[in-house]
C-alpha cells in the first residue's frame, strides 16, 4: 500500500505515543521533504524528532513534485507537497488533519484521505490499541476534533476503517472535518 502523510498525523501519533501504528498497519509511509522540515523546524518537541531518528526504514523523506492548481494555493508547504506527491506516485491513501487539504485531496484531486482519527480507527479496529485509552490521550494534546468524531472512534467496531472510494464521500471518524492543531 503506498501511503502519503502530511505532518500532523505523525505529529499527534508520536506525541501520545502510537507512531508505531503507521509501519504496523502500512509498512512505509512516505512524507514530502516539506513535511520532514516541519517535523524538524525548530521547537519541535523531543519525542518527535526521537521518532524520526529511529524510524529507520518505515519513513521516508522524498523531494515532491510542483503542481500548479490554485487550489492549493491556500495550503502549507507539508499539505501542498503531500498532496502532490500522492498525485505523482498514484497513493493509495493521504494522512491529512486539516479540513481545506482534505477537501482539495479528496473532491478536486480524487485522493483517498484519512487522518490521524482514521489511523486510530484502523488500529482500535485491528486490535492493536485501545480506543478510549488513545481518546484520553489525545485529549491532552492541542488536536481538535468534534465530539462527534470521537463518539465515531469510541463506538462499535462493526464499521470499515476507511469508507470512502475516490469521489465517494467518507463516512466514519476518518472523514470529519477540523483544524488542525499546531505544536
Amino acid at each position: 500500500m503506498r501511503v502519503v502523510s502530511d505532518t500532523s498525523p505523525i505529529n499527534y501519533l508520536t506525541l501520545i505515543g502510537l507512531e508505531r501504528l503507521l509501519p504496523t498497519l502500512f509498512g512505509r509511509v512516505i512524507i514530502p521533504v516539506a513535511v520532514q522540515d516541519e517535523l524538524k523546524a525548530p521547537g519541535a518537541p523531543a519525542q518527535i524528532l526521537e521518532m524520526l531518528d529511529r524510524s529507520g526504514d518505515w519513513l521516508e523523506a522524498v523531494s515532491a513534485p510542483s503542481l500548479s492548481d490554485p487550489i492549493l494555493a491556500g495550503l502549507d508547504p507539508g499539505e501542498k507537497e503531500a498532496i502532490c506527491l500522492a498525485i505523482s506516485m498514484k497513493a493509495d491513501l493521504i494522512l491529512l488533519d486539516e479540513a481545506q487539504g482534505r477537501r482539495a485531496a479528496a473532491e478536486h484531486f480524487g485522493l483517498t484521505v484519512t487522518g490521524t482519527l482514521g489511523v486510530l480507527d484502523r488500529g482500535a479496529r485491528a486490535g492493536l490499541i485501545d480506543a478510549t485509552d488513545v481518546v484520553g490521550r489525545l485529549s491532552k494534546t492541542n488536536f481538535r476534533a468534534s465530539r462527534k468524531l470521537y463518539q465515531l472512534l469510541l463506538g462499535p467496531a462493526t464499521k470499515p476503517a476507511t469508507t470512502r472510494h475516490k469521489n465517494q464521500p467518507e463516512t466514519g471518524p476518518n472523514s470529519g472535518e477540523r483544524e488542525e492543531g499546531s505544536n
